[in-house]
Parts: structure tokens; C-alpha cells; sequence
């Protein structure tokens, strides 16, 4: 019997311009609260444990925005629903980290990461007929890799929270270069 093996569809003109905007937001999201981790990073306070839990709750507030426009559109949301859940445990798991200090907080940062990258590598790759998608799959990937070193780093006599502030700007870099790209796509087509 033969396997009928079909393309997936073009993504509709209105995803591209929806995921546009939103890593527009994100960037903007990252870049802020980078900068006031940065600001606070010496010490494990009030202000930088609740920037710590507010940065995967907002992870999970995007993905929540990212799967009503994907489904709405027709498109994947499988993997999107992963991410809203690990963001959700990482967000309960760095409130518990916070009360032990900066190594156990860079010990689920990293696991976050780690899987989060996972997920976006894949839902990057899913996307990529969008376009745009190339930094979101480089940023999966170095996601992934940054991780293992928060993990390696919270043994360390260097653990500081300052390596999430970078982490989390290079992020949002990405974010901003997919949103420009997408804008170019969307122009092209």
C-alpha cells in the first residue's frame, strides 16, 4: 500500500503578522526585565525572586496568546502546550529555588532551558515554512546548550544570577530578529 506523503499547508497571511507582534513584545519583555535583573543580580532578594517566577509566567502568558493564534490559523499547537506546562512548573519550582539560593535557582533555570529549548527547536523547525523561523531554531539550540551550563554553573563558586539577565537578552535579540525576518517574508509573499 502507498503512503500519500503531503507538504504542510503555507501558513495563513494573518499568522505571520499575529507572531510578528508578539515577538515584537517579547523582545521588549526580555530586554526590560534583563535589565532589572541585572540591576538586582548581587543578591538573591524580594525584587529579584519575583522577577525570577515573573519571567516563566510570562513565557506562558505568550504561549497562551501563540496557541489561540496558531489554532485560529490552523496550525500546530502540540508543542505550544508543552511549553505553557514546563513554564508553568519552572514558575512554581524558581519560587521554591529562591528560598535556597542562587545555585538551586540556576539549577531549574537550567533544566527550563533546557527543555524549553527542546520545544522551541522543534516548534521553530515546525514553522519554518512561515518564515522568519531560522533565529528561533538557533535560539532553541543555544537554549538548550545554555542551560547545561546554569546546571554546571550552580556548582560553582561564580553562580550568579547575572548569566540569566544575558541569557534572557539574547533571547529577546532573537525574538527581534524573527520578528524582522517574519516582516520580510510576509513582505515577499
Amino acid at each position: 500500500m502507498d503512503t500519500l506523503v503531503t507538504a504542510p499547508a503555507p501558513a495563513p497571511a494573518s499568522a505571520p503578522a499575529a507572531l510578528r507582534r508578539l515577538y515584537f513584545v517579547r523582545f521588549a519583555f526580555a530586554a526590560v526585565w534583563a535589565a532589572l535583573l541585572f540591576a538586582t543580580a548581587d543578591t538573591l532578594g524580594p525584587l529579584s525572586a519575583a522577577l525570577l517566577v515573573l519571567y516563566p509566567l510570562f513565557d506562558v502568558a505568550c504561549a497562551v496568546v501563540d496557541v489561540r493564534s496558531a489554532a485560529a490559523d490552523g496550525g500546530p499547537v502540540r508543542h505550544l502546550y508543552l511549553n505553557i506546562v514546563l513554564s508553568a512548573l519552572t514558575a512554581v519550582g524558581l519560587a521554591v529555588a529562591a528560598t535556597s539560593g542562587i545555585p538551586a535557582v540556576l539549577r531549574v533555570w537550567g533544566a527550563w532551558a533546557v527543555t524549553a529549548g527542546l520545544v522551541q527547536l522543534v516548534v521553530g523547525v515546525s514553522r519554518r515554512r512561515m518564515g522568519g523561523q531560522w533565529a528561533m531554531i538557533a535560539s532553541g539550540g543555544i537554549s538548550t546548550l545554555a542551560g547545561v551550563s546554569f546546571a554546571a554553573q550552580a556548582g560553582g563558586a561564580d553562580a550568579s544570577l547575572k548569566t540569566l539577565a544575558g541569557y534572557a537578552f539574547l533571547g529577546g535579540v532573537f525574538f527581534l530578529v524573527s520578528a524582522l525576518r517574519l516582516g520580510r517574508a510576509t513582505r515577499r509573499a
